[in-house]
Formats: C-alpha cells, structure tokens, sequence
C-alpha cells in the first residue's frame, strides 16, 4: 500500500522533473539529482559514486521534488523512506530503459550506474 495519497502520486508522475535524493555518511547529509520513476510507493533512481557508497552503508533516505517557473513554486513533493540497492543486471537494464524514456535519452544510457528501489515510508506535498 502507497503511503502517499493520490494528489502527490499524480504529481510525481506529472512530469520529467528532476528529484534531489538526500543521503547520509558518518552523519553527514549529501543531496544530488536524479531522475526518478515513481509508481506504488516505490521510487527507482539508478546511481553510482557517493550516493551509492552511502545507501550501501545506510539505506535511509528523503527525496524532494519541485515544480517552479523561475523559482517562483507551484507544488513540492517531499518523501522519506528506505532504499535498497539491487545488484541484479536485468532488473537494472529494465528500469533504466524506462527512466531514460521518461526523460527522453536513449535506453541503452547511463549503463554504469547501480539500480536502487526506495520504498516511500513517508509522504507530504503541498500546491502554492
């Protein structure tokens, strides 16, 4: 079951927008973009570097999406939740090739990145 409710879930899913993934290592944050599919609950990102080190070694995680015309905002999206890494070479190609479409690159992009799956424990938005 979605812990987000049906207004965040279609905004998520409004559009290609990038969302920023917060990370933790030796208790200090690091926050990068990535782009993201949302669907049921769950958030997939593929990454490599510092964020994966981190979710290696600590799978808790917060997520912010935003809308904007020129910084002036119109919805935000902000989610908690615990991510886990999949090493699974299938599962991977499969989901990059459907966040590359969703961002319109080439399905076969980005191939040295990491699948990773966060299941939303926590959601709030808000429309201005």
């Amino acid at each position: 079951m979605s812990a987000i409710d049906p207004e965040a879930a279609a905004l998520l899913t409004s559009e290609p927008l990038l969302a920023h993934l917060a990370t933790c290592r030796d208790g200090r944050p690091h926050v990068a973009p990535v782009w993201y599919l949302y669907g049921d609950g769950v958030v997939e990102v593929v990454t490599s570097g510092r964020k994966l080190a981190d979710l290696r070694e600590n799978p808790y995680v917060s997520l912010s999406v935003e809308q904007s015309e020129r910084g002036d905002p119109e919805w935000m999206v902000s989610l908690r939740g615990t991510a886990t890494v999949l090493d699974d070479d299938d599962a991977f190609r499969e989901a990059n090739a459907r966040i590359n479409r969703k961002y319109g690159a080439d399905e076969d992009a980005w191939t040295d990145n990491t699948l990773v799956r966060i299941e939303v424990g926590s959601a709030s938005h808000r429309t201005y």
